[in-house]
């Protein structure tokens, strides 16, 4: 059996010796043919060779790997061994929880509590649980601060137990950004460096994000994707991730965008062609020249929306504009040229050349032309010409008439199609400068001509990262996105996540009273129903300047290349080609407004947090202190009756189905992470546990609950099941009684009789 010591080859940087165990050398030994490989499959090459002394890794795994290209086809499971873990707080803190309730159970059984801690880094980046109450004002950004601490004071004091108590956690806390943005401008190395015995070895970063847009990372050539709790658990125990060879989509990307075309249309194009040819499961490789025209953080858009397209990755190789991402966003100069040195050394290098790929695509970045992805899922994209034909066609399948309701004390009437809900938000774009840059230019021209948005349009804009905040102070611009109510609303994931905050009283009202189908435009990167806003029955993603421009042209029936998005001073119409930046605006801008100086400056104090992060108390003890009166943290009952050995699995007997649905059902649907309604077991039950419906909070911030988050499995107000077939939301019909009744209660009626269930899902189910 090899060793890691057996592939050892070195390189200098200014006569510093840099070991790294080499491919090349493996591929000497005769365990295969690495040079050929995909610069994803040399990354997880490189991860074998380097834990080959480890259980979980046999010879035959590296020899498998490098006969890929031979049979890429092949069906063989390895081990990979993630670098890092990354963690948002709406799923870090549960998996937290659960971790405190093992030291718990190790104490009962006489043992150490202490002694269960994470062996691999973690990040945990708070950043979902920020709320878009206040909007349009100069004041939102803190109110809404104010009221995410007034929430989520318990949780955060757990975070802040978990980060003294548990060695290897590093927390940044609110108000820095969404865990994406933040892992690609300041955590992620590319190349990660230590010293074993007073020898320095280089290695590639890697790691498992626990959230579906963790491949965002992949732009800058780092290793990993999202994953669920149990996997995210045992990694960071020091378990190996199980993982079959996966098959790999190469895309080669020719051409460039044309003008008026932006990432986020190339991204919905990409997200369109892919879906169509179909990558579940397997992983996307980018190359070409095409890429030479795509800076990093148009990459980022594009690796960002891996989930939707359904790939596990969407990789890209090293390369110069890698190196130029690296020096613009602070990264320490000996950094950027390991990175180069490595990349260089290991084959990772982006050089002439196609890698072998199990399948080919071949997108023409010259074709795309802008566009918007909806109503309901973000492979429907649909040419910025076709929008309105597109609301049209959805409201024809609801079986609706065009309707309209009074606007009370306004003066106005709202409209079917009117679009209520514009949102600059999601890393997917807001790490872009080029699409920031281009909103706030196209909000300064339609400000210079007396533009505005539409009174019921409920405006705001939630960067990724507080550097966006900062350039586009810096460029002037914010100045003009204020005026048109896009003031900045917070750091984080907000309306892409379903925090989008009530609408005004008078206009949700309008929609209720009126049973109005109105819409969301966001630049998020999924629009599924339900999610961004319980009122909205559909929702646009497109590109930050497309939402500035329908926040003022007011309804998804304006035809954007045709109609006038409103009239100027003067009282002539004013087109979205009028006030559309150029290319050559957008880059003048980025130069003068962007320098390493800012993200360094930002990100310096990272992990201090504000005052109110400071403020909170902090608790002491290898124990967390459980409250029984507590409705967001309890003890979860994993290790209840638990034993130092399992007991055995049975068969599944006479068990009945819980619920029937159909193709494209999303997480969003089996367990939403939105607003929770008071009329469904979730918000039943913490009503009967005195928790006034303001204070409901969200699904998400409530995951360390394990008694709402049962009561809010398929509880998706906009859930379809074929069991309940003339009820929309939540519901089932028990058997054999025929009784219709929540999915919940069925569920506990079931476990009362001793029926076991199961779940029947179509087509590209969760």
């Amino acid at each position: 059996m090899s060793m890691p010591n057996d592939f050892e080859l070195s390189f200098t940087i200014d006569g510093d010796e840099i070991l790294f165990y080499s491919l090349e050398r493996a591929e000497a030994a005769g365990l295969g043919s690495y040079s050929h490989l995909p610069k994803s499959l040399k990354v997880l090459g490189e991860n074998l060779l380097r834990n080959c002394d480890k259980p979980a890794v046999a010879e035959e795994d590296i020899c498998a790997l490098g006969s890929w290209t031979f049979d890429p086809a092949m069906v063989r499971e390895v081990a990979y061994h993630p670098v890092r873990i990354l963690m948002p707080d709406m799923s870090g803190i549960p998996l937290l929880v659960d971790l405190s309730a093992m030291r718990d159970a190790v104490q009962q059984f006489g043992g150490d509590p202490a002694a269960i801690n994470p062996r691999l880094p973690i990040d945990l980046i708070i950043d979902h649980s920020v709320n878009v109450d206040f909007s349009g004002r100069s004041d939102a950004l803190q109110r809404n601060m104010a009221l995410e601490y007034q929430r989520n004071g318990e949780r955060y004091q757990f975070v802040k137990w978990a980060q003294q108590t548990y060695r290897n956690i590093r927390v940044i806390p609110p108000g820095m950004g969404i865990l994406h943005q933040v892992n690609l401008e300041h955590i992620g190395r590319v190349i990660w460096s230590d010293e074993v015995d007073g020898r320095r070895r280089a290695y590639p970063d890697s790691m498992l994000g626990m959230d579906s847009h963790t491949p965002m990372i992949n732009a800058l050539s780092i290793f990993g994707w999202g994953v669920g709790g149990l996997e995210a658990g045992a990694a960071m125990l020091g378990q190996a991730v199980s993982m079959l060879i996966p098959n790999v989509v190469g895309v080669r990307l020719t051409g460039e965008l044309p003008e008026g075309a932006t990432t986020t249309d190339a991204v919905l194009t990409v997200t369109e062609r892919l879906r169509a040819h179909g990558v579940v499961g397997k992983f996307v490789e980018y190359f070409g020249h095409g890429l030479d025209h795509l800076a990093l953080t148009d990459r980022a858009t594009l690796a960002n929306m891996s989930p939707e397209y359904g790939a596990t990755m969407g990789f890209f190789p090293i390369d110069g504009r890698t190196l130029e991402f690296l020096a613009t966003t602070g990264r320490d100069k000996d950094q950027v040229s390991l990175v180069e040195a490595y990349a260089k050394e290991q084959g990772l290098w982006r050089e002439v050349g196609d890698p072998v790929f199990t399948e080919l695509v071949e997108i023409d970045l010259c074709e795309v032309e802008p566009c918007m992805a909806g109503p309901y899922r973000p492979n429907q994209r649909t040419p910025l010409a076709q929008v309105s034909q597109s609301y049209t066609d959805a409201m024809i399948e609801l079986g609706r008439t065009p309707k309209k309701a009074s606007v009370a004390s306004a003066g106005y009437d709202l409209h079917d199609g009117a679009v209520v809900l514009a949102a600059i938000t999601s890393c997917t774009n807001t790490s872009n400068p080029a699409v920031m840059i281009g909103a706030g230019l196209l909000a300064r021209n339609a400000v210079q001509r007396g533009l505005t948005a539409k009174p019921w349009v409920k405006t705001s804009l939630s960067p990724g990262s507080a550097v966006v905040a900062d350039y586009l102070a810096k460029a002037g611009l914010q100045r003009s996105l204020d005026a048109l109510g896009f003031n900045v609303t917070g750091f984080g994931c907000m309306s892409c996540g379903g925090l989008s905050g009530p609408l005004p009283g008078s206009i949700a009202e309008a929609i209720q009273k009126g049973d109005l189908a109105v819409g969301a435009v966001l630049s998020g990167n999924r629009n599924f129903e339900g999610r961004v806003h319980a009122l909205c029955r559909v929702n646009y993603l497109a590109s930050p300047m497309l939402v500035v421009a329908y926040a003022l042209a007011g309804y998804l029936g304006c035809d954007l290349t045709t109609d006038p998005l409103g009239n100027d001073t003067v009282g002539d119409p004013v087109h979205l080609r009028d006030i559309w930046p150029s290319p050559a605006e957008i880059d003048v801008a980025i130069r003068e407004a962007i320098s390493p100086a800012l993200y360094i400056e930002r990100y310096a104090k990272a992990e201090e947090g504000d005052a109110n992060w400071r403020a909170l108390p902090t608790r002491k003890g290898a124990l967390y202190g459980w409250e029984d009166g507590s409705t967001y943290i309890r003890c979860p009952p994993l290790f209840d009756g638990f034993a130092p050995q399992p007991a055995p699995v049975g068969d599944i007997v006479g068990a009945r189905p819980l619920v029937m649905l159909g193709d494209m059902t999303t997480t969003d649907h089996i367990s939403p992470v939105g607003a929770i309604p008071t009329d469904v077991p979730a918000g039943e039950y913490l009503q009967d546990l005195g928790v006034a419906p303001a204070d409901f909070n969200i699904y998400g911030t409530r995951r360390t609950n394990h008694e709402v988050m049962v009561r809010g499995t398929f509880a998706n107000i906009r859930l379809k099941n074929e069991m309940a077939p003339d009820i929309e939301g939540g519901f089932t019909t028990h058997h054999p009684s025929g009784d219709v009744t929540t999915v919940y209660d069925a569920a506990m009626r079931y476990a009362n009789e001793g029926t076991p269930l199961v779940v029947i899902g179509g087509d590209a189910y969760g």
